[in-house]
């Protein structure tokens, strides 16, 4: 036929991912979404799909309407007329200029496999069907199945064996009593099972025998801890900010929140609610609002330069994916700079979502510290009771303060006539303590420095002397003085210093806060500490390193360092390199002048703070200076700050108050230090006031265009009306019975974490560039059948691990492997390597040595040198790796620390994720650093060390009994003779190798901090200790069959 002149835009963008049936095979009717749709996504919608400004040609092809419409005197397709069809025509020419897709796509035609499904579609009448994923599950009626080979269980297994029925597959028998065991308690709790519960299992001839398993894992703790650390990989949880300096952020309430949801079996649909937007459940509880840190764990930014519109936007793009994605398995991401290529996702869509997120109350900036607001205080009632005992015995203090202040009597110095004289000015800044009330802060090797009195160190003045002991550039430093400290006229700084003789640093300096840290004098090597520029005031030197072991007085002109008078310092820094020095008294001398002194005149005080946002002040003074003006502010505002002036700031009135501030210091200092012990979190929380949202053209943060308000895409069932369109409106809509994704999202997830992969591969895309589910009715009866059972986790996994499709041996033929050889179609058992955090708790709990402690703070386990090192900042409170000691060493795998920007080795040598965004499917590689690792890591050698004492200790007292007790451990089978043969051969080569060589057997087994058993023989322990580490080698070990 001639081919008409329409002129049409390149057809493809991808090729290859078409599910097609063999040419040769009987033809089977064309269904569009399982045969046709990935045909025409891969190949099509690039260039003639959804997103309107990229489609060539005004041709559309994702749709009926745009596929039949007219071009001219053509059409793209004409049902049952082949000839007519002008796709047909442009995907079969073989005239470069017409064919599609165009040469310069650099893409494939289409196979002859495609060629025949879409020749059989357009002769069939070319029908299309909404995509399957958008339009919502039906619950099918379970396949009636006669002579299966399946013992038919439930629903799945009907579905299963309907589909290897056509497939010409057989399934297999049901595994060992032994595999059995193993299998199902890794899955539910991600730990093996004691020998006392395999060999409990193994006794129970009831015929709900393994029904009884299932239920006492299910109650496990651990079930809880298994199940989250999949959930904590969605919601992209770390322990530190992930960005710049990366430093620590205290998230881990959160990851001990979802635990706690698993284990008390949350309902998914409440799990989902309390998740986003737990903030707006009335009256919500301390774990609802602990609950809303899923939209806190994205990556945030404390770096200077930074715009803070632009990570406000960011921030709120990171959150509507990922909600997108762990929820609806949709890539919305797509449409943040245009409309979505492959699916039916606007860009007007993704960012009315995007409005649900952008009220966010958090700032752009996240000052790299421990806490960022809004936070949440985890404050128990005992404690609160302690909290409000301080309370009552600082407000009598404050009582007895009010009544001081009513006997105050000051004259104002700036109202005198003749002004007062100069006055000589003396004021030590740092004596015996931090000033009341600053932010102390630390870096450098050692964690802070210590105040050492005279029993235990040498002090010149008062009672106590800082001293700290620096292999490198250690500080100690405070900011946000409640008071700052002023330079006054002809204003000279002074400090003493001790060096040690026997350890000299190559140079001290005294850094001075100024609003930043500008300010530095250095005494000895102005190399040794490189901060800012040399030769000028951010990095001057003053003089040589004074005389080592004696105290030396170092004094120099504010001036020298660009002081005036006037100037305020918000914080000072002690810093030195390397050696050891201790300091005291640290202050400034100068004159005064009370009529112009701030802090000697109330007047000067008011007029020079005006309008400023201050420091380190109750909240009340601030917001009256910040934003009440002098002649707008009521009596008892303008008496409010005069009463604070004459407490905490004036020279001639402050010492009226200080003994009274002795006794209330202390109280206020224990309640400080109580209060911040106690563990806090990042909460959720909208701003009073929501911001607009505009769609952004092109994705830019800066360039708003069309206004939204917050919404869903048009695509999916409409936001019931409420009356309100907020947060718990999003998520009440995702688990709405009419929602099509959310259910199915969650079950193909669910059935992934025990079949290795789900029945949707593309777990985080279930749109038109997501592999069709191999199994689709099935999907949709457990998509509904979890919302029918009220969105019971627990329930749903029972039904899964109950089913003869799991239960089967995972033992494969060639020729299943040859016609299945991903076990999509489920002919056999799961099999594959248990994931990075198995691994190591395998081995924890085979040997023993695992701590079964739930909750807390992320540990720092073992780990290589430099590796956080290279990737951190000098500031960084994460820049150098000091390894926890003791228990901490042996935790679950889900309480290590994770780095964002440096994960630990273990754990992605084994492809575990950064956790840096949502990760939704595993990758699993398979390399041969994962042997050398598993070989020779100290906590995987450890582990066979401490194995091996309990083979030696448990095992019996003959080495056949012993080795057999090890393999169970290890396997939860007895080894066959031939392994036990194997097994013994290696024991005893060892044995040989290390007796008569103490030495090197000792150098064996003292690997990790744990000691090796000194009752038993040094040489015989090593010998064991390798057979140990080749067992935890062995695959069967490190894989759940």
């Amino acid at each position: 036929m001639t081919i008409t002149q329409l002129s049409w835009g390149c057809l493809a963008v991808a090729l290859g991912l078409a599910t097609a049936t063999p040419a040769s095979a009987a033809p089977r009717k064309i269904d569009f979404n399982r045969d046709i749709r990935p045909i025409l996504s891969d190949n099509c919608y690039a260039c003639h799909g959804p997103d309107e400004k990229a489609r060539k040609s005004k041709l559309r092809l994702d749709t009926a309407e745009g596929a039949l419409a007219k071009h001219g005197s053509s059409a793209a397709i004409i049902p049952r007329d082949l000839k007519k069809s002008e796709l047909w025509a442009r995907v079969t020419t073989k005239d470069a200029n017409d064919v599609m897709p165009p040469p310069e796509s650099k893409k494939k035609p289409l196979t002859p496999a495609q060629l025949a499904l879409l020749k059989q579609w357009i002769e069939e009448g070319a029908n299309y069907q909404g995509h399957w994923s958008f339009v919502a599950p039906v619950k099918s009626k379970a396949p009636e199945i006669r002579n299966s080979q399946f013992a038919i269980r439930n629903a799945i297994d009907s579905f299963i064996a309907a589909k290897l029925a056509e497939r010409k597959l057989t399934p297999n028998p049901e595994a060992p009593r032994e595999v059995l065991i193993r299998r199902v308690t890794f899955d539910l709790t991600g730990l093996p099972p004691t020998p006392a519960e395999v060999d409990a299992f193994l006794a129970d001839k009831s015929p709900n025998a393994y029904e009884k398993v299932v239920d006492r894992v299910l109650k496990s703790p651990h079930y809880g801890e298994h199940m989250g650390r999949h959930w904590l990989d969605a919601a992209r949880y770390g322990d530190t900010h992930g960005m710049h300096l990366d430093n620590e952020r205290s998230m881990w309430p959160y990851r001990d929140w979802v635990v706690r949801a698993f284990n008390r079996n949350l309902p998914f649909d409440q799990f989902t609610i309390e998740q986003l937007a737990g903030d707006l459940l009335p009256s919500p509880t301390q774990d609802q609002l602990i609950a809303t840190g899923f939209n806190r764990c994205n990556v945030t930014t404390g770096e200077g330069g930074s715009i803070n519109e632009e990570w406000i936007f960011r921030y709120a793009v990171d959150r509507t994916e990922t909600a997108a994605s762990v929820w609806m398995g949709l890539t919305a991401g797509c449409a943040v700079c245009h409309d979505h290529k492959y699916d039916p996702i606007t860009a007007k869509d993704f960012y009315s979502m995007y409005a649900f997120f952008h009220s966010n109350a958090d700032p752009a900036m996240d000052g790299n510290a421990l806490l960022t607001a809004p936070i949440l205080k985890l404050t128990s009632p005992e404690q609160q009771k302690k909290l409000d005992d301080f309370n009552t015995q600082i407000a009598g203090v404050d009582k007895r303060i009010k009544a001081e202040l009513t006997k105050v009597v000051y004259t104002d110095p700036s109202t005198l006539n003749p002004p007062p004289p100069l006055k000589k000015f003396d004021t030590t800044w740092v004596d015996d303590d931090f000033p009341a009330g600053a932010k102390v802060e630390a870096s450098g090797a050692s964690t802070t420095a210590k105040w050492v009195t005279t029993q235990d160190g040498k002090v010149l003045a008062g009672k106590r002397a800082l001293k700290r002991t620096d292999p490198g550039v250690g500080q100690d430093f405070f900011s946000e003085l409640k008071t700052p400290f002023t330079i006054p006229p002809n204003g000279k700084v002074f400090l003493n210093v001790l060096l040690d003789p026997q350890n000299p640093p190559k140079a001290v300096m005294l850094q001075f806060n100024t609003g930043n840290w500008s300010h530095r004098a250095v005494w000895g090597d102005i190399y040794a500490i490189d901060f800012g520029k040399k030769d000028t005031n951010e990095r001057k030197r003053l003089g040589d390193l004074p005389k080592a072991g004696e105290w030396v007085k170092l004094e120099f002109a504010a001036s020298q360092l660009g002081f005036k008078a006037g100037d305020k310092i918000m914080g000072l820094a002690f810093t030195l390199a390397g050696g050891t020095v201790t300091w005291d008294q640290v202050g400034i001398t100068g004159e005064s002048n009370p009529a112009k002194d701030p802090n000697e005149s109330l007047a000067v005080w008011l007029k020079e703070n005006q309008g400023k946002t201050l420091a380190n002040v109750p909240d009340d003074v601030k917001r009256l200076f910040r934003s009440v003006k002098p002649e707008d502010r009521k009596p008892e505002e303008t008496k409010r700050l005069h009463e604070y002036y004459f407490e905490l700031v004036c020279n001639t009135t402050r010492p009226q108050f200080e003994k009274l501030h002795a006794e209330k210091n202390p109280i206020a200092k224990a309640r400080d230090d109580f209060d911040k012990a106690i563990p806090a979190t990042f909460i959720w929380k909208d701003l009073e006031k929501p911001r607009d949202s505009f769609v952004m053209v092109r994705g830019q943060y800066n360039k708003p265009g069309q206004q939204v308000w917050p919404n869903v895409p048009a695509v999916l069932p409409p936001l019931p009306k409420s009356g309100t369109t907020n947060r718990l409106d999003f998520a009440k809509w995702l688990v709405s019975p009419q929602h099509p994704l959310t259910a199915r999202v969650a079950v193909n997830r669910f059935w992934q974490q025990l079949f290795g992969t789900g029945l949707v591969k593309t777990a985080a895309d279930f749109g038109a560039q997501g592999e069709a589910p191999s199994h689709p009715e099935l999907l949709d009866w457990l998509a509904v059948t979890f919302r029918e059972q009220s969105w019971d986790m627990k329930q749903f996994m029972k039904l899964l691990v109950t089913s003869a499709t799991y239960r089967q041996d995972s033992k494969a033929t060639p020729q299943k492997i040859a016609a299945d050889p991903e076990n999509r179609f489920y002919s056999r058992g799961p099999r594959f390597r248990l994931d990075a955090e198995q691994v190591r708790d395998n081995a924890l709990a085979v040997s023993g040595l695992l701590v079964p402690t739930i909750g807390g703070k992320g540990v720092r386990t073992y780990q290589p040198d430099n590796i956080w090192e290279p990737v951190a900042y000098s500031g960084s409170n994460t820049k150098t790796y000091k390894r926890d000691g003791g228990d901490a060493l042996w935790r679950r795998s889900l309480y290590t620390f994770i780095k964002r920007t440096a994960p630990a080795p273990s754990m992605t040598t084994f492809d575990a994720p950064s956790r840096e965004q949502s990760c939704a499917r595993r990758e699993r590689s398979n390399t041969p650093l994962q042997a050398l690792l598993l070989m020779n890591d100290v906590q995987h050698f450890e582990a066979a060390r401490a194995f091996a004492q309990r083979i030696m200790k448990e095992g019996g007292s003959h080495a056949e009994e012993r080795l057999a007790y090890g393999f169970r451990l290890a396997t939860a089978r007895p080894p066959t003779k031939a392994e036990l043969a194997v097994l013994s051969e290696t024991l005893f080569t060892q044995w040989a190798k290390y007796q008569g060589r103490t030495d090197a057997a000792k150098k064996a087994i003292t690997f990790g901090e744990s000691k090796p058993d000194a009752s038993l023989d040094p040489s015989e322990l090593a010998a064991y200790a390798m057979l140990a580490n080749l067992i935890l080698n062995l695959d069967e070990v490190v894989t759940k069959n």
